[in-house]
């Protein structure tokens, strides 16, 4: 699949996410100082092809890295920069786990069998790297707790840590300027719990954190920038969840019919599917 860079604006621009081997959404972000890269991909070969688009189409290389969470699909292409990188504290703790790994197929089946790898992630690193894996965990070189301004000169980005389900370490990256809310993988369900899961608490405070900006886009990584409009969508939807699986105690069959009357249509396969997703937590 083709990977095309797309610009949100003169300042702001992303490369396009890749399903099967897990690439996510790259962005960089350009001030009069300094340009700002958001997450490093999942390989060498992702960082290097971003690097290259930008350089194609006529748009400054970046200067700095921010890492929005330790997941392999987001720190692996680190490696291939020169760039001091940034994270939050716990975003670095998890990746100094990573750093001892190996990551032949041998050591993978090993993790998958003691729960500590998942199958998704596993196949996910088997397609990106079929041949040999020598990856090179690069460690941020700048943490910080909670939140951290960046003065990119004429762009203000705020680094955010706002949890959720998916990763405790992630932060969001607001562009104050361009109201460009970077959303990374924040409304993703658990992927490491026993199955697929949301929880109540965690949504909430989640989506309360992400409702301090004020922004008119969010780009979500592995899928792509979408307006409020249907930011506040995908938000209603989880908020309704969270309640709902609370008021029927994790019984799919009243939440789905409960949600279908609050929608007022039939429910599609994918708010379906997170409605399982809560009732995973639920029981977890």
């Amino acid at each position: 699949m083709e990977q095309k860079l797309i610009s949100l604006s003169k300042a702001i621009s992303y490369l396009t996410p890749v399903g099967p081997t897990d690439r996510p959404i790259l962005m960089s972000v350009s001030g009069d100082r300094h340009t700002l890269m958001i997450d490093g991909g999942n390989s060498e070969a992702h960082a290097k092809l971003f690097l290259e688009k930008l350089h194609e189409a006529g748009k400054p290389q970046p200067t700095l890295a921010a890492v929005t969470h330790w997941h392999w699909d987001h720190v692996f292409g680190l490696s291939a920069l020169s760039v001091p990188v940034i994270s939050s504290v716990d975003t670095r703790r998890e990746m100094e786990k990573l750093a001892v790994y190996s990551w032949d197929d041998a050591a993978l089946d090993q993790r998958v069998n003691e729960g500590i790898e998942i199958p998704f992630c596993a196949n996910a690193i088997r397609e990106e790297f079929p041949g040999e894996r020598d990856m090179t965990i690069v460690l941020p070189d700048i943490t910080f707790e909670d939140e951290l301004t960046i003065d990119l000169g004429g762009l203000t980005c705020v680094l955010k840590q706002v949890g959720g389900d998916h990763a405790p370490d992630g932060i969001v990256v607001y562009i104050k300027e361009e109201r460009v809310l970077f959303l990374a993988d924040a409304i993703v369900p658990d992927l490491y719990a026993p199955s697929w899961r949301f929880t109540a608490r965690e949504t909430l405070s989640l989506l309360d954190k992400i409702e301090a900006f004020d922004a008119q886009t969010y780009v979500i990584s592995h899928w792509k920038a979408i307006t409020r409009q249907e930011y506040v969508k995908e938000a209603d939807l989880l908020r309704t969840l969270a309640f709902l699986v609370s008021e029927h105690e994790g019984d799919l069959d009243h939440i789905l019919k409960e949600l279908e009357a609050h929608k007022g249509e039939p429910l599609e396969m994918e708010e379906a599917e997170t409605a399982d997703y809560f009732v995973n937590g639920y029981r977890d």
